[in-house]
């Protein structure tokens, strides 16, 4: 009897251990995004290339953005955000004419609209796609969980928010409502 007492314990001491690091594994392997935020490099709305690790040790935000959008007053707050936490948050914004065609001029234009009406300080960068087909990978970074570690929703209109911490990591996702200046934001920018 004892022996087979030991056999059974030994055999479920086994299958606990075959558990335990097949689902440890499982896990950190869905944890772990395959490309870093650093990875990335754009063009600025002027055409200057901007490599991402820049931004290392600040939070960012990047936010898809358009001109003749109800939600376009937002670059007042977003300038206001710059403005007031510029020292630990950098503000990306990212033209994109996905949604209803409210985003149609070329970069001059966009450029130009931001400053005369918003006074925008924040880095500004070259129109892109943040959905479908011609998704830039920088969005495709944003919105898929294989790429990012847990984040799957992609911008369903213009002005969605991604925040990503100090060590490039997606944290936080905002929907185009929720203001800039929201306390959900700023909570998030000060935590």
């Amino acid at each position: 009897m004892k022996l087979f007492s030991f056999s059974f314990l030994m055999l479920i001491a086994g299958i606990g251990l075959l558990y335990k690091t097949s689902t440890t594994d499982a896990v950190n392997m869905g944890e772990k995004p395959k490309q870093s935020f650093y990875d990335f490099k754009l063009n600025s709305i002027e055409g200057k290339p901007i490599d991402f690790k820049k931004y290392k040790g600040k939070k960012v935000l990047l936010v898809n953005v358009a001109s003749k959008c109800g939600f376009t007053p937002q670059y007042g707050e977003l300038e206001e955000l710059h403005e007031k936490y510029g020292d630990k948050l950098v503000i990306l914004g990212f033209p994109a004419n996905n949604f209803k065609e409210q985003e149609p001029g070329s970069n001059e234009e966009i450029a130009e609209f931001c400053q005369k009406n918003y006074g925008v300080k924040f880095q500004m960068f070259e129109k892109i796609s943040v959905v479908g087909e011609d998704q830039h990978p920088l969005y495709q970074w944003l919105s898929k969980k294989e790429l990012n570690g847990w984040n799957d929703q992609a911008p369903k209109w213009n002005f969605s928010k991604y925040l990503i911490n100090e060590k490039g990591e997606l944290v936080k996702f905002f929907e185009s409502k929720v203001k800039p200046t929201s306390e959900e934001v700023l909570s998030a920018i000060n935590s």
